[in-house]
């Protein structure tokens, strides 16, 4: 059995012998994400080899996240059968970030754990500071100014990546589980992801060089975070260059930039910028390159 690519939320030990390897995946994945899920008896390239699965094992596990991860957090570890091979399962989760592992700080890139430099732990605590003030705060908008079809395709989406059990929800039981609403209000957090009110702001433009000077094509969007991640896309792929290639006798169609690339950093990009009441995004198309600005102070290249 195969469970797949390591990724920025699943990680795989192939024994119990790499605890402490283990605990800085933890670390570096509530850093990153704040919720993962990690295997022991799961070789790298995710085969299920098992290992040997008692009560002393399970508990060395509980000990060493108790000792190393600093907050504390409280996983649910287990053990499972996979294919008659014994596995355990650690699901965790975590919102007090920056976490440590004993005493250092990482940040999950990829299926990578990368120890953080001191001015990125700086911006972690900025951040969290950030996060308590303005993401839980009132706005001013009712909980009931709340784009319904985007709600839906959110919950539909996180019940396929396997982020949510399936089930039946409804908009209301979404944004209460997730603090999106508070009394009658939605919070800004709530606003930003699923208002009707377009409170986000994203300006796309096709120039004619690597400089900006001369436009092609200027295009101006109001929307929600999530509806404008698909509209960037959208826009991205329609204007950068294609080419034609035949595979198993049928003409594929394949952008110089790929899609999961483009998927990747704009999600990165609306994720981590800083929202208040001017903020917007900025998307450029080149001949030679596509940047995207966020309020214009920070700038990635695709």
């Amino acid at each position: 059995m195969n469970l797949g690519k390591e990724s920025e939320t699943l990680e795989f030990k192939k024994t119990t012998g790499e605890l402490k390897e283990a605990m800085i995946s933890i670390s570096s994945i509530l850093n990153k994400h704040g919720v993962g899920t990690l295997y022991f008896g799961v070789k790298p390239n995710g085969d299920v080899v098992g290992q040997d699965v008692s009560e002393s094992s399970l508990r060395d596990v509980s000990r060493f996240v108790y000792e190393f991860i600093k907050p504390q957090i409280y996983p649910m570890i287990q053990e499972e059968v996979l294919d008659d091979r014994h596995v355990i399962k650690i699901e965790f989760h975590g919102e007090d970030y920056p976490y440590s592992a004993a005493g250092r700080y990482y940040l999950r890139t990829a299926d990578e754990d990368r120890e953080v430099t001191p001015a990125e732990l700086r911006q972690f605590f900025i951040a969290n500071e950030y996060k308590e003030k303005w993401e839980k705060t009132k706005s001013q908008c009712l909980a009931k100014q709340i784009d319904k079809a985007t709600v839906k395709t959110f919950c539909e989406r996180s019940v396929s990546a396997g982020r949510l059990v399936d089930g039946r929800y409804t908009v209301q039981t979404v944004l209460k589980r997730f603090g999106f609403v508070d009394g009658d209000y939605l919070t800004n957090a709530g606003n930003v992801l699923f208002g009707n009110s377009h409170p986000v702001t994203l300006k796309a433009a096709v120039f004619a060089t690597d400089e900006k000077l001369t436009f092609l094509d200027m295009q101006m969007y109001e929307d929600n975070i999530l509806n404008l991640l698909g509209i960037a896309e959208k826009y991205i792929l329609k204007n950068i260059n294609w080419k034609s290639e035949i595979v198993d006798m049928e003409r594929a169609e394949i952008p110089e930039i790929p899609v999961a690339a483009v998927r990747e950093i704009l999600a990165n990009s609306y994720a981590h910028a800083v929202y208040n009441g001017s903020t917007y995004h900025e998307i450029c198309v080149h001949p030679g390159k596509v940047t995207h600005i966020q309020s214009g102070i920070f700038c990635e290249y695709i």
